[in-house]
């Protein structure tokens, strides 16, 4: 990409767009392996399980959140199928909410929760406590006891201060705490800086290559309210080739092995996490959790008997490849316009009634995603166009670039795939625009998951 005065993104100018992106044949297809199984095109309009996007649209509002069960139900299986003999954690951080959190324990998957506030949610669902996990880097006391008090089956320790914390708690509540310590492995995940998150440099877990993680290890042995259960490494989030697992399990069991052999402690598991990519555009290509499973395990088997040691019970965490594909957004379009570039080129920009405030992830990681048409047939030659947001920013883009119909116009539905993981999550009320409603669809029913948030839940807050 040549340089532009205006900044990088607007360098791919008007009709030229990033290289990856070809022009379609017929703009009103899918492509299937964006969507979820469930979804497909009758006469141009949308569907999910027999549920038309005009249809949701007009009973929920938009923008709005549609989750094709049966689709996400069916990844996690395959998940937990592809793993078989292992432990599979969904995590939670991707999307949770109570229906979502007993789809997980129905598919038979473990739960893992970062926070007080998705502990509750998994409480409230009735999740098994004994198949929740909890991480975070920062767990305060009233969440670390809490976690005691409901019986989960492991945290994952990240710091001095959390192991100190949770000796007094189990001294205090008479209790056993199942731990793994997290170490940092030192790789680059080939990912976005802000979700790499195995590198020396930054705030996850104990380096393996400065003592702590082994130092951790002591420190947790010496407590009697712990029971160490192994060792936990992740290395990112969004990864689609394996060499950055490769290098960081070997480091890992090069750790597990020495604790083996130096401190005679054999560590029954292994979580080598998750971060497994998807596909949000063409340019994605995702392997598939049986994939995954052969070149992890095959990994782990390799390396264990390099180092002497036995194979421990594996653990994974797909979040994102199970809720991610499963969902969409819905959006209504509010303006268009079409603006004049330099070298004689223009650039379509089509504004939505929602943005940044549903969907940070372009703005945050430079994400790119895909769209489509949603609300109706158009034989209207491809252009290309720019999805931007309501929002006060310039950085409010929802799709960079992608070849829609040439005649959309305001009234219009349009479905950007692939939102189901980071987008609710992390959605916010900035320029106190109220939060979407989350919807899922199965045999030919919408259910409400997560309502919309209105006006009077914004004022509710303020107490001025």
């Amino acid at each position: 990409m040549r340089s532009h005065e205006a900044g990088a993104l607007h360098g791919q100018a008007g009709d030229r767009g990033p290289a990856w992106l070809r022009v379609p044949e017929d703009a009103d297809q899918l492509v299937p392996h964006l969507w979820a199984g469930g979804v497909s095109k009758v006469d141009g309009v949308l569907t999910v399980a027999g549920e038309s996007a005009p249809d949701l649209a007009s009973e929920f509002g938009t923008p709005l959140y549609v989750v094709d069960e049966d689709d996400f139900r069916a990844r996690a299986r395959s998940f937990r199928e592809a793993f078989d003999g292992a432990d599979v954690y969904y995590a939670g951080k991707a999307f949770l909410c109570v229906a979502t959190a007993r789809w997980i324990a129905e598919e038979g998957l473990s739960l893992d929760v970062c926070t007080g506030g998705e502990l509750a949610v998994a409480l409230r669902a009735e999740f098994p406590p004994a198949r929740i996990g909890v991480h975070g880097n920062n767990k305060s006391v009233d969440e670390l006891r809490r976690a005691l008090e409901a019986g989960v089956g492991r945290i994952v320790v990240d710091s001095a201060e959390e192991i100190d914390r949770l000796a007094s708690l189990t001294a205090e509540l008479g209790v056993e705490a199942p731990v793994m310590v997290r170490v940092t492995a030192g790789v680059e995940a080939h990912t976005h800086e802000y979700i790499s998150t195995s590198h020396e440099d930054q705030k996850f877990g104990f380096s393996i290559s400065g003592g702590d993680a082994l130092a951790a290890v002591r420190r947790v042995l010496a407590e009697p309210g712990l029971r160490l259960l192994g060792l936990h490494s992740h290395i990112g989030s969004q990864i689609f080739v394996t060499d950055g697992f490769e290098v960081a399990t070997r480091r890992v069991l090069r750790l597990h092995a020495e604790i083996s052999k130096t401190l005679g402690v054999d560590l029954p598991e292994l979580d080598l996490g998750g971060g497994f990519g998807i596909a949000y555009t063409t340019q994605d290509d995702p392997s598939t959790p049986d994939d995954l499973s052969r070149g992890l395990r095959k990994i782990v088997d390799d390396e264990c008997a390099v180092f002497g040691i036995d194979v421990p019970r594996l653990s994974v965490e797909p979040g994102r490849a199970i809720a991610g594909p499963s969902t969409f957004t819905l959006y209504e379009v509010g303006t268009t316009k079409d603006v004049a570039l330099d070298g004689g080129t223009s650039r379509r920009y089509l504004s939505v009634d929602g943005g940044m405030s549903d969907n940070i992830r372009a703005a945050l990681y430079s994400a790119d995603y895909s769209c489509t048409l949603a609300s109706r047939a158009s034989s209207s030659p491809a252009v290309l166009s720019r999805v931007v947001g309501k929002h006060c920013e310039a950085g409010d883009i929802v799709v960079k670039d992608e070849y829609l119909p040439g005649d959309v116009r305001a009234g219009d539905l349009l479905a950007v795939p692939g939102t189901g993981a980071y987008c609710r999550s992390l959605a916010s009320n900035y320029n106190h625009v109220p939060r979407p409603a989350v919807v899922a669809v199965r045999d030919g029913e919408a259910r409400l998951l997560l309502r919309r948030e209105t006006e009077h839940d914004l004022l509710a807050l303020d107490q001025g």
